[in-house]
């Protein structure tokens, strides 16, 4: 039976106090990516790096997982500090 990778929305944080979101099926290789300055636009400014993956959620699907990318990215900087506190305090 084939295996399949699991889907992974994630946020990283910028040295600058920015977030960044993404989509990925490997999370350690895409933050090496990020770091190395071989990722997103956005990440590629070294104003920015280095960057630090505070977030990660898993979904079965490409599809669920940049939909919550998608919605995340759509919320205010206090939305999206509200989303993390309250993710990471209902799963510690």
């Amino acid at each position: 039976m084939e295996q399949h990778k699991p889907h992974y929305f994630y946020v990283l944080h910028c040295k600058d106090n920015t977030y960044y979101a993404g989509y990925t099926t490997d999370l350690a290789r895409r933050l090496e990516e990020h770091n190395s300055g071989r990722g997103a636009k956005y990440t590629r400014l070294e104003k920015r790096r280095p960057l630090k993956m505070i977030h990660h959620e898993s979904f079965s699907t490409r599809s669920e997982a940049t939909k919550a990318e998608y919605a995340f990215k759509q919320l205010t900087r206090k939305q999206k500090d509200n989303y993390l506190a309250h993710y990471n305090k209902k799963n510690s």
